[in-house]
This record gives structure tokens, sequence and C-alpha cells, in this order.
């Protein structure tokens, strides 16, 4: 567990009589829908508060859709279908579902019924007991096989601990509970939504981040969406992450710093250059110094360059949007 205490009180300014949005983006899950969902309700059937399930359709090609329309006869319960054009990927798919949303909070799980439900309302205690913005799931006992799943996980969870600096040890699993207003300060682009709390601690403290043990189910239906060669892209996402983390209102920082440090080291090279040249009176046009000194001169005015243009495309507020919608679902009047 995190090392989070004490925990400075949160508060919640949304006015929604939503108290709950449960998302779930799902994929070619034609199979799992209607057990998670029954699964869903069961878990919420004594929540007390008005709570919402927005199901993410993300361009699957089965009937996943249309045995999530069949939901809409469940008595009681207040669903929304999300259906993306064509697949986007599962951040575009959280991203759509968060958008959506009007729950003060916001869970999300995977649709392939690994994550259990029945977790979410002893989520919902920890969260408001220790006064967090996020509560990530820990799979502690993973039913997932060890070479192609495990080990990999592993691995890239504590490369992503050591890089980021926050202390969650499942980065990968799907179930985690939000304040929504502080969620939807940022924006999930890209393979991005495993790197969540990271984004989150970009926007928030991570006193307010923590993880609790949660329940996972060996998957019943379909197949994984993922593979061993996920991890490769784990590293070359992380670098953005650290990069986000750090310089993402001033690249300029960024790139100035390297800029001056290779403008500093080409001067330096260019007076003892001078020296040789006009005091001791011998060629320099030979050196391979002196095409050290220009190539470095010239990669430190495109550095500086890069870091004032970074400056003026992270000065707009919006996010370009990473999904577009073909329809929204809703129960008939």
């Amino acid at each position: 567990m995190l090392q989070s205490q004490p925990y400075p009180p949160a508060v919640d300014h949304d006015d929604s009589a939503i108290e709950l949005s449960v998302v779930v983006p799902m994929r070619n899950e034609e199979e799992s829908i209607g057990p998670l969902v029954e699964r869903i309700c069961g878990a919420l059937k004594g929540f007390g508060k008005p709570w919402e399930l927005i199901i993410v359709d993300d361009g699957s090609t089965d009937a996943t859709l249309a045995n999530a329309r069949k939901e809409f006869s469940r008595e009681g319960l207040d669903l929304r279908i999300v259906e993306l054009q064509r697949n986007f990927g599962q951040a575009a798919g959280l991203q759509a579902g968060i958008d959506a949303a009007r729950g003060r909070l916001l869970a999300t799980l995977d649709g392939d019924l690994q994550n259990d439900p029945y977790d979410i309302p002893g989520m919902i205690a920890v969260l408001e007991e220790r006064q967090l913005d996020l509560l990530c799931g820990w799979r502690k006992d993973r039913h997932d096989g060890l070479v192609l799943r495990l080990i990999p996980s592993w691995i890239a969870n504590a490369l992503i601990r050591k890089v980021t600096g926050v202390r969650v040890h499942d980065y990968g699993c799907g179930l985690k509970l939000y304040r929504t207003r502080v969620l939807k300060q940022i924006r999930i682009m890209g393979d991005m939504h495993r790197f969540i709390p990271a984004l989150i601690a970009s926007v928030a403290p991570t006193s307010r981040i923590d993880e609790m043990v949660v329940t996972h189910n060996a998957r019943r239906y379909g197949q994984s969406k993922y593979g061993l060669s996920r991890t490769f892209r784990v590293v070359l996402d992380l670098l953005s992450v650290a990069f986000f983390m750090s310089f993402r209102y001033r690249p300029g920082h960024f790139f100035g710093v390297i800029g001056l440090a290779f403008g500093t080291v080409s001067a330096l090279i260019f007076l003892y250059l001078f020296f040789v040249k006009f005091l001791l009176g011998e060629d320099i046009g030979t050196r391979p110094l002196l095409i050290v000194a220009v190539m470095l001169f010239v990669a430190s005015v495109q550095m500086i360059s890069t870091g004032i243009l970074g400056e003026i495309l992270a000065r707009p507020d919006g996010e370009t949007r990473n999904y577009f919608v073909r329809n929204i679902h809703v129960r008939d009047a």
C-alpha cells in the first residue's frame, strides 16, 4: 500500500444527482456483457444512491452492441451505450466513457469479467475514508499466464514505478475509482491508459493516490486483447509520460537546457580553436574538433527553437479528440 497518511480533506463541488458512474469500455465481448451487467447490478444493489452504467462499444465486430442494447430491458438500470465509429483503442474508449460520465465518483473496469464489480462498494468506502482522488485496484493474486502476462507485467510495473515515482503495484488493473472532477482534468491519449496514476499525479498530489487488493478472475469468454508486444510499447510510452509529468506545460525548459548545454560546449570548443588559430598560429581547417563545434552549435539552435515551438503549442487549453461517436444509445421513453 502507498504510505500517504495523513490524508488532507477532499472537497467535491459536483452538484450532479448521480453519485457514481461505472464506465466499461468493451470490444468483441458479446458473451461477457450480460453476466457483467448482472454482476454490476448485484454489486450495487444496496448502494442506496443514484448510479449509472456507461458501456463504450469500441468498434466491436460481433454482437456486443446488440447484446448491450438488450440490457435496456433491465428495470431500474440507468444505462447509456456510447457507440464509437470504429475501434480507437482502450484509451479512447475510456476517455469517451469519462466524457459521458455524470457521477461525482467514477469507477472503471474491464469488460472481460476478470475484474469483480463486488469490489466497488468497498473501494468507495476506502476512497472516502482516506480522502483520495484515485484508488487503484491491485490484482495481487492474478489468474494469468506466467510467461506472456505476469512476468512482463511485473517488469513493466517496476519500471513505471521507478520512472514516475508513483508507488502503485499494478498499473494495468482496469478496476479503478476516481473523483470525477479530478479525472476530467486529464486526457487519456494514445495508449496512456496504462499510466493513469502517473497522469493523475500531474494534477493532484501523490498523497491522494492509493491502492487496495481486489479480486481477479480467470477469463471466461473470448480472448485477451494483449500480448507480449505490449511490453515494448510500454517502454516507449513511459518516456512520453516521464516528459509530460515534468515538462508538459514548460517544454522550453526541457529542450532549452539541452540546447544551452550543447551551446556551451560548442562555445568552449570555438574558444579553444580561436586560441590555437590566432595565438599559436596553427591550422584548424582540417581538425575534426571544428566540425564537432559547428554541429553542436547547430544542435543548440535546433533544441532552443524546438523548445520555443513547444511553449507555443502548450499554450492552448484544449486537447485533440482521440475518438468519434457514432451514436449514444439510451432507453426508449
